[in-house]
């Protein structure tokens, strides 16, 4: 299934761009991280850090998405969209009640202060955030370090939790630049990316119906050996459908060595590949777009011009909230689709524990009803500490389900800094952009209404699937079922119709479709002039 934040007729959108890592190619999970720590540990410990620390193994059940590390006193932090607290961990030893007020007197965070708060926030981070926590553990309960608030002593020595930060994130650096990672990955590429016969299908639709570009910041050769791995099933792999062909072939355009997010602003110069070589050829591309070519640099004003196109023609799918989806959606306006992979546990954990969800709203209109009938001039003062116990003992409850650091969305009933990015940059999400496969390309992504919080003081009748059909019986008596509007589009009519009864899941398998609700219905109606029924969005 496919999760809609702003309304976006599919239709209208003349141009699919796609990111590489972890959108086009999946990295297999724990693998693909459990073979990035132990290169950064032992880069760590080439530059002088204790042997010891290869002790350490990563664990996938620790480090979720968007924490803030704090370089200053060296803790975890997860935080909502104002900076105010929701976690706090100092290496593995999560932090309560007055530990925390003697770092942060207000629970609050000054999140523009990016010299000491740096937030985490891609799937190549999940090992940063875990390293983090693995050497201020180590260093803690290391008999030979002087534990201090800012960092270790030994000796006449003094290490800061922000020269630490530093060292990670020149392993990180070293790690990806070098090629040692990318090197391990090309060895045992049946390990650790994921080969899905879906991609090539779909890819072969997409560029049916308008233009497909890849966008990536990995160099050619590397992006040679990976895609040449997605699209190849000679094997006799079963490919549904679409017949053996080189990968470059499915795109109209491919930029590799992008170094998003500078490809969104101003960019660097566009050279052209040498595919044979994988080497650049001298001086800028000044010519129009060739096919099958290969360009490296450039931004992305430089791919509008050479597609042909502007920014809500483009749909750009990606999975770095900021490198990917924040800066196209500001500086350009392309429609975004961010890909979460982490939603297909999210929606297990939220579906099989939605008990303890509601436990929690019911504890907060309880406490809302202690104060109902209570004014200015009471007196009265209910005893709440055994309800906010029970509420930070459910919450708790909850977040644990997920994993150590809890959800990547929630903390409780409040969201996560994550959560809220991805609500304002993202028009579309998912678990994959392969859940595509089972919309029609007229299809109209209809985003629910959003009330405000005086708007959800007034009931409004909710209209069930019977009713829906009652109210809107006229409509559809004058403009036709939006069913049989779906069309026009040859064999991919037939296809449609096979879906009507069935809707993709999170990881993009299909499930019974339940009856349609009316904002479903609005979501694909069309008028007798073909024109979506679109959010009066420009």
């Amino acid at each position: 299934m496919i999760f809609v934040n702003r309304s976006l007729a599919l239709e209208k959108i003349k141009c699919f761009g796609f990111d590489m890592d972890y959108t086009l190619a999946m990295y297999k999970s724990p693998d693909y991280e459990e073979l990035a720590f132990a290169l950064l540990l032992e880069h760590l410990v080439s530059i002088g850090y204790p042997h010891e620390i290869l002790a350490y193994k990563y664990d996938p059940t620790f480090p979720t998405r968007g924490l803030v590390f704090d370089a200053l006193y060296g803790n975890l932090l997860k935080v909502d969209s104002h900076g105010n607290l929701l976690v706090c961990a100092h290496g593995f030893r999560f932090l309560k009640g007055a530990e925390i007020l003697h770092y942060y007197p207000n629970k609050f965070i000054q999140r523009d202060d990016m010299k000491r708060f740096h937030i985490l926030n891609t799937l190549f981070n999940l090992t940063e955030a875990h390293l983090y926590a693995c050497l201020v553990d180590f260093f803690t309960n290391c008999s030979r370090y002087v534990n201090c608030d800012t960092g270790y002593k030994h000796g006449n020595l003094f290490m800061s939790f922000r020269s630490m930060f530093q060292d990670v994130r020149e392993a990180m650096d070293s790690v990806h630049l070098s090629g040692c990672l990318k090197e391990k990955t090309l060895e045992n590429l049946e390990k650790y990316v994921v080969k899905d016969p879906r991609v090539p299908l779909l890819l072969s639709r997409m560029k049916e119906v308008g233009k497909v570009f890849l966008a990536t910041n990995s160099d050619y050769n590397y992006t040679d050996a990976i895609m040449s791995y997605l699209f190849d099933f000679s094997d006799g792999h079963k490919q549904a459908e679409t017949p053996q062909r080189p990968w470059r072939s499915y795109f109209d355009l491919i930029v590799v060595d992008t170094r998003k997010p500078l490809f969104f602003a101003e960019g660097t110069v566009l050279r052209q590949v040498n595919t044979d070589t994988g080497k650049l050829r001298i001086g800028t591309y000044t010519g129009p777009l060739q096919h099958c070519a290969v360009y490296s640099g450039g931004s992305s004003d430089v791919v509008c011009d050479l597609l042909g196109v502007k920014g809500k023609d483009i749909l750009y799918m990606g999975d770095h909230i900021f490198g990917d989806i924040l800066k196209s959606k500001k500086r350009q306006g392309w429609r975004t689709f961010l890909v979460v992979p982490e939603l297909a546990r999210e929606l297990q954990v939220w579906t099989e524990k939605s008990e303890l969800f509601e436990e929690l709203r019911s504890l907060d209109l309880f406490l809302a009803e202690l104060y109902q009938h209570l004014d200015s001039g009471s007196s009265e003062r209910p005893d709440i500490s055994s309800i906010k116990r029970r509420i930070q003992k459910v919450t708790h409850e909850m977040d644990m389900c997920y994993g150590k650091m809890g959800s990547l969305f929630r903390c409780g009933s409040r969201q996560t800094l994550f959560a809220n990015q991805l609500m304002r940059y993202a028009d579309l999400y998912a678990a994959s952009f392969i859940n595509f496969l089972y919309y029609p390309f007229s299809y109209l992504f209809r985003a629910p209404p959003v009330l405000m919080a005086h708007e959800s003081t007034v009931e409004h009748g909710r209209l069930d699937a019977g009713e829906a059909g009652t109210t809107l019986a006229p409509w559809l008596a004058q403009h036709g079922h939006p069913g049989q509007q779906v069309g026009g589009r040859g064999p991919r009519s037939r296809r449609a119709e096979e879906s009507q009864h069935q809707q993709p899941d999170a990881s993009g398998v299909l499930c019974p479709l339940s009856p349609p609700t009316p904002s479903q219905v609005a979501g694909v109606c069309r008028d007798s002039s073909g024109e979506e029924e679109d959010d009066g969005e420009a």
